[in-house]
């Protein structure tokens, strides 16, 4: 009996998706669970593979957009015979681990209220694998954090989505054929799979993944001239990437007889995928210019008499307490002082009603090689100077390592950014929805100044407020700052809460 294969339901608002290649012919004989097209939507490329073995029938073409839950091909019960004898053959290899028959499908776990969907940034493990239950096989990426994806079983690894793979939450990511036994001595899956292709390549053998494809078509490269080490011989992005300067190293002797470019410089270009954190930094930062009322108020501070405290008191500080004094203790005691004076520069708008904080929870804005993240200090009007200094460096060495959790980017009340350490001398920093204001840091610069009647020169820092018009006013906002620099042009303030 024909089985009816439809688009599959990949995404909450993925209404249709493009059928990007059959990686079959109509008439081949296909194995159950062998993947036999690449169809793309709008936010991701996925494969679509075989729920039966049998005969393809395809009945879209490639090129076609086609809403979810269209037919695309047919399968019919057939061509089982040849494929059987493989997997028979294959059982028998190990002799230590004995298999069940049992298969562990491995899908997206939950990692968070507001996240949907993931991406498959590393595979720690290859096809085929033997793999041991809650051994880390991959990593796997989401908008706001990267974490570990342990095996669900002990047995062979069989993976369904490659590297940079989107899937939403449920996706399927991977199979394990369950074993049992210990580790084989050698793997009993991978001869067989990679001696194989020597007499009978595999459907992937020579053939690019989309985002591998159009790098080789932008420089011009063959396939056939590219040698694929992904699964089965698939021609992975990374294989696309490294034949560029292979086809350099080939150009000189057309480049004798074409015009020569007098300029010295290159001319290449490339295209990378948007990883998952930075469609959704995009995602964010547009939806709260287009639906906030977003101000910024500037002013600036003479850091002194913060910059002599510092100087004065470093040395013992990082001898009693064990962490360095730097400038954000001062900005965020000032920020806490200052939020408990003006709330609504400390609250949010929820629907029709605003939520007032009776507590500071601090976000601050680091710098990652996967973009910009923004752990939360949970109390900051609590903690002492070392506390706050000791969580900044905590929260920064985690995010720059990919390793913060859901739990420590969630439920900020106000933001600081630091854009002074890169150089900025002005910004308007963007809001970090929910939240009604951020405070951003520049550069210290000594400039002429005013005081006493004297022109002195001090070392200035200007100061910016964002906020949103819809909850803080021009007076509140305005104030707020003007009391954080009150109170870091004179920081007894800051020990004496006055």
């Amino acid at each position: 009996m024909a089985q009816q294969v439809k688009v599959p339901t990949v995404g909450e608002s993925i209404t249709e998706v493009t059928i990007a290649n059959w990686l079959k012919k109509d008439g081949d004989v296909v194995k159950m669970d062998e993947v036999i097209a690449e169809l793309e939507s709008d936010k991701a490329t996925f494969e679509l593979t075989a729920p039966q073995a049998g005969v393809l029938k395809i009945t879209k073409a490639k090129g076609d957009v086609v809403p979810i839950g269209t037919v695309i091909c047919e399968i019919a019960d057939g061509g089982t015979a040849t494929t059987t004898p493989v997997v028979e053959a294959k059982t028998p290899a190990a002799s230590t681990p004995k298999a069940t028959g049992g298969i562990k499908e491995m899908k997206v776990p939950a990692v968070g209220e507001s996240i949907t969907e993931v991406t498959i940034s590393t595979w720690l493990k290859k096809e085929g694998d033997f793999v041991k239950l809650d051994e880390v096989i991959a990593e796997v990426e989401s908008d706001k954090a990267t974490f570990e994806l342990p095996a669900e079983a002990t047995g062979i690894l069989r993976i369904v989505a490659a590297e940079k793979t989107t899937l939403p939450i449920g996706g399927l990511i991977c199979r394990i054929e369950i074993m049992e036994g210990g580790a084989p001595a050698s793997t009993p899956s991978t001869p067989a799979v990679t001696t194989a292709p020597a007499g009978d390549k595999t459907y992937a053998a020579g053939h690019p993944s989309p985002a591998a494809a159009k790098i080789l078509e932008e420089k011009g490269i063959s396939t056939s001239q590219v040698s694929g080490t992904g699964v089965g011989g698939r021609i992975t992005k990374e294989d696309a990437t490294k034949a560029q300067a292979t086809s350099k190293a080939e150009t000189p002797k057309v480049a004798a007889t074409a015009p020569v470019m007098t300029t010295g410089g290159g001319r290449n270009k490339r295209s990378e995928k948007m990883t998952s954190l930075r469609k959704t930094i995009a995602r964010r930062l547009v939806a709260v210019k287009n639906e906030t009322a977003m101000l910024t108020t500037f002013n600036e501070v003479d850091m002194k008499p913060v910059m002599e405290l510092r100087s004065r008191y470093k040395d013992k500080f990082k001898e009693k307490y064990g962490v360095g004094l730097g400038f954000m203790s001062f900005f965020t005691k000032a920020v806490c002082i200052a939020l408990k004076e003006f709330p609504a520069v400390n609250a949010q708008i929820n629907g029709d009603e605003i939520m007032y904080h009776d507590y500071c929870d601090v976000s601050i804005a680091v710098s990652t090689p996967r973009g910009l993240v923004v752990p939360v200090i949970r109390n900051a009007e609590s903690l002492s100077f070392d506390q706050i200094e000791a969580e900044v460096v905590r929260l920064a060495t985690r995010g720059r390592d990919g390793k913060l959790s859901i739990d420590e980017m969630q439920g900020g009340t106000f933001s600081i950014t630091n854009g002074g350490v890169f150089g900025s001398m002005l910004s308007t920093p963007i809001l970090n929805p929910p939240q009604s204001a951020i405070l951003g840091m520049h550069n210290i610069v000594e400039r002429p100044v005013v005081k006493d009647g004297q022109v002195v020169i001090r070392p200035i820092m200007y100061l910016a407020l964002s906020y949103d018009h819809r909850i803080v006013d021009g007076r509140e906002s305005v104030s707020f700052l003007v009391r954080v620099k009150e109170l870091l042009e004179d920081p007894g303030r800051l020990i004496l809460g006055i």
